[in-house]
């Protein structure tokens, strides 16, 4: 029986953001099609948590405590994997968090945190798994963006939007870059997927979880689990003439512009 392009068997894939939420939920994704795998985040306890169910599918996992928006943390991180694995194949550029505040009070220095950590430590990523996959001719990157990476938010987004915006362009200059040399670079938007951030969030503004839903076809709010098909699909040949594409996954609320009418049952 030919074998699945889906199978990751023998693959070694790389996930920050890996305990908890949507890294997690890539990582066990990964696993599950056969994948071993580096996990890094700055929660090590997390980290663990994640670890262990991949274990028990006969993976390896290896958890690293990492700060994405530190080089020397992640150059350390890809000089571990080298000694651990020797190769990368897929990277999945999960981490990253935002400071939400609006625009006219924001901190320069809240700016420049959002942007370490969702665009320079990504990049810095990119780059140190990059020149791995260039030197293998072959490897897929996958940046977690947002729909703010092509859409404004509003409601304190700015420098997390500046920051997406600057991850779907990071994307695309990586994918023309390196596509003739067997790198796939692509980038996935979620709508907004349901997290202890923003449980916390919804619950200091009831009204926040309709707004969100009034622009959401599907009905419902994203779970983490919804990135596992995705992210198998990217991370394995079945994928392998996509480079450069910016993915939605958010149950129609780009498609769906801000006039449309949403019929629920």
């Amino acid at each position: 029986m030919p074998s699945s392009p889906f199978n990751l068997s023998g693959r070694v894939a790389l996930v920050s953001g890996a305990a908890s939420g949507l890294g997690r939920a890539m990582s066990l994704a990964l696993a599950e099609a056969g994948a071993d795998l580096m996990l890094a985040d700055i929660n090590s306890a997390g980290l663990n948590r994640t670890a262990e169910p991949i274990g028990h599918l006969g993976r390896r996992a290896i958890p690293v405590t990492c700060d994405v928006s530190d080089p020397k943390q992640i150059r350390a991180m890809f000089a571990q994997l080298d000694r651990e694995f020797g190769r990368i194949d897929f990277l999945g550029n999960v981490a990253g968090e935002a400071v939400l505040a609006p625009p006219e009070i924001i901190s320069l220095d809240d700016v420049e945190r959002t942007w370490r950590n969702l665009v320079y430590g990504r990049f810095c990523c990119c780059q140190e798994a990059g020149r791995r996959m260039l030197a293998a001719g072959y490897g897929s990157i996958v940046n977690i963006g947002s729909l703010a990476s092509i859409t404004a938010l509003g409601r304190g987004h700015i420098a997390y939007s500046m920051a997406m915006g600057a991850v779907a362009q990071m994307t695309r200059e990586l994918s023309t870059e390196w596509a003739g040399r067997g790198v796939r670079v692509n980038a996935i938007l979620p709508a907004q997927v349901v997290n202890p951030s923003l449980e916390k969030r919804m619950a200091a503004d009831p009204k926040l979880k309709d707004k969100f839903l009034s622009g959401i076809p599907a009905g419902r709010l994203g779970h983490p689990d919804d990135i596992k098909g995705l992210a198998v699909f990217l991370a394995s040949d079945a994928s392998s003439w996509i480079t450069g594409a910016l993915i939605p996954m958010d149950g129609g609320n780009l498609a769906a512009n801000a006039g449309a009418t949403i019929r629920h049952q």
